[in-house]
């Protein structure tokens, strides 16, 4: 998949800001970002669902709409409907019949955990199995790319462990994945690369540890039991301070001296520890840093 310079704007908001991005056969992608960020925008127009304003869009070498008739994308949406009076394993097969070279029906329901619905009417799912079923039609044309937006949204902890495994099995076969997520400790585990997007920009580009290496630090996280809780930022080494409720994150490049003056200044401190910078502390960190 290839954009160079995509831009899109939707009346004055600029949701793509000449986006260069570049990803390569057998590569799992993470695109990431806040939202409003132009994750859900950047995967539409790389599917050709949407038209860029300006820029160009190439996948397999070929249009978008293109890629996608000739059988080589598979797609799981995070908003896309369902034939809710159709049982489940009718609409794999009518799905699958929209591919020239498909999965056995029965393969791809089992590859997604809905073998056992097969006989069930897809308006009568919960909500994490009518998602299950999305990923079954996403597997179903045996596609070479896979383009995921928040694929494990209403997902219970058994179901996601799944749905990535089976994405660990395609990736290992030569496909391409690239998805989009919020569940950041999913990029963290599953992918190699991973995109940052803010503002409509690319602002991060490689693998996650990479994306880790430029905030670079250590975080000191506790509670706080005190009435005034300002002032953390002037300790000596803190880059960024985080504070929800009585929980305190403190980014720094000094951990020893931060440690030191904060048990210093603040008397109502408990629960200390240090940690080495994760995925989410990096976006939280890059994606805060551009949009000021």
């Amino acid at each position: 998949m290839e954009l160079k310079d995509v831009s899109k704007r939707y009346g004055g908001t600029v949701a793509l800001d000449a986006v260069d991005l570049d990803v390569g056969q057998g590569e799992t992608v993470a695109v990431l970002g806040p939202n409003g960020a132009g994750k859900t925008t950047l995967l539409s127009i790389a599917l050709g669902l949407l038209d860029p304003g300006s820029g160009a869009v190439r996948v397999f070498g070929r249009t978008p709409v293109e890629a996608l008739h000739a059988g080589g994308v598979g797609v799981l949406l995070q908003d896309s409907g369902l034939l809710e009076d159709a049982r489940v394993a009718e609409l794999v097969a009518a799905v699958a019949g929209m591919y020239p070279r498909p999965l056995p029906v029965e393969a791809a329901m089992r590859a997604a955990g809905v073998a056992e619905l097969a006989t069930r009417r897809v308006g009568r799912l919960s909500g994490g199995q009518q998602q299950r079923v999305r990923f079954a039609l996403a597997l179903v044309g045996d596609p070479k790319l896979l383009v995921l937006d928040e694929p494990t949204v209403g997902l219970d902890v058994e179901s996601r462990r799944a749905l990535w495994q089976e994405v660990r099995a395609r990736t290992a076969q030569g496909s391409t994945v690239i998805f989009a997520t919020h569940y950041l400790t999913e990029a963290d585990d599953y992918a190699d690369r991973v995109v940052l997007l803010a503002g409509g920009k690319i602002i991060a580009d490689g693998p996650v540890n990479t994306i880790k290496s430029l905030v670079g630090g250590t975080e000191v996280r506790f509670v706080f039991e005190g009435a005034d809780a300002s002032g953390f930022e002037t300790l000596p080494g803190v880059r960024q301070v985080r504070i929800e409720g009585r929980a305190v994150a403190l980014h720094t490049g000094d951990s020893d001296a931060t440690l030191r003056a904060l048990f210093a200044a603040f008397d109502d401190v408990r629960e200390v520890h240090t940690m080495s910078t994760d995925l989410e502390s990096a976006v939280v960190s890059l994606a805060g840093g551009a949009g000021r």
